[in-house]
């Protein structure tokens, strides 16, 4: 999908917020997620006799999406139909919430006998745009983000999370909606045109181009390049350390 035009996107040096995806852009637990889902989807598509479940389904199907909109399309690119079921299910409910559920708790398995540590690179540039005065915040359509930035040790780092709890609290659209970026916006006072989304996976780069953000940067780490920019990145990189000599210092508004 090639998205639509628009102005000729501000600098980073331009801008008041960085608004972070968490899984694959601040930490790698976007690995933790792609084992959960495998842990799910290949022995469940096996049992149902269609194609297997392949690291590709992920990037096409499951990455950056809510829990429950990833567990549609997957079965909806198998034919598999299933009955929504409320979030309330049993792990081992056959329901779109039912396995969405199991896929959480193959998640808690995974993060619990691995751990996580932030990207060096990424961790490299948060501290700096910190330090630079921009106002921070995490954007995620997990429902885990606050766990896993308490496990990655930055958890303090954000004044602003805006998770897959909050959105399902709120009635926020997920990504590629820009409702849940343009949330963590407003929380800080500021328009979308004063703030940087960063996103590794299409949809979240489709979700900041969609709300008139004045930067979208996308971190390349496995959707590929040419995938971000299609979907709305303004901007491509394989470490956010390449962008930290960008940064500059926030002026402090008028009072």
């Amino acid at each position: 999908m090639t998205a639509p035009d628009r102005p000729t996107p501000a600098r980073l040096a331009d801008q008041r917020a960085l608004l972070f995806d968490l899984d694959g852009v601040l930490t790698p637990t976007a690995e933790v997620h792609m084992r959960a889902w495998s842990r799910l989807f290949t022995p469940y598509l096996a049992a149902h006799g269609v194609a297997p479940y392949t690291e590709q389904d992920y990037f096409d199907h499951i990455d950056g999406k809510p829990r429950y909109d990833g567990v549609r399309s997957l079965l909806a690119s198998r034919g598999i139909d299933l009955p929504e079921g409320t979030p309330d299910d049993d792990p081992s409910a056959d329901t779109v919430c039912g396995l969405g559920n199991r896929k959480n708790a193959e998640f808690t398995a995974e993060l619990d006998e691995h751990g996580v540590e932030p990207y060096p690179g990424s961790h490299r540039f948060l501290v700096a745009a910190i330090d630079a005065g921009y106002s921070v915040a995490v954007v995620s359509s997990s429902a885990n983000a606050v766990s896993v930035l308490r496990t990655a040790g930055i958890l303090e780092r954000f004044p602003v999370i805006v998770d897959g709890l909050v959105a399902r609290q709120d009635a926020l659209e997920g990504k590629p909606a820009p409702d849940t970026y343009l949330d963590a916006a407003s929380r800080f006072g500021l328009t979308a045109a004063e703030c940087v989304v960063v996103e590794d996976a299409t949809s979240g780069v489709e979700a900041g181009r969609n709300g008139g953000f004045g930067l979208v940067i996308g971190v390349d780490r496995g959707a590929g390049a040419d995938a971000l920019r299609a979907h709305g990145a303004d901007v491509v990189v394989q470490d956010l350390a390449d962008l930290v000599d960008d940064l500059r210092p926030v002026p402090t508004p008028a009072t």
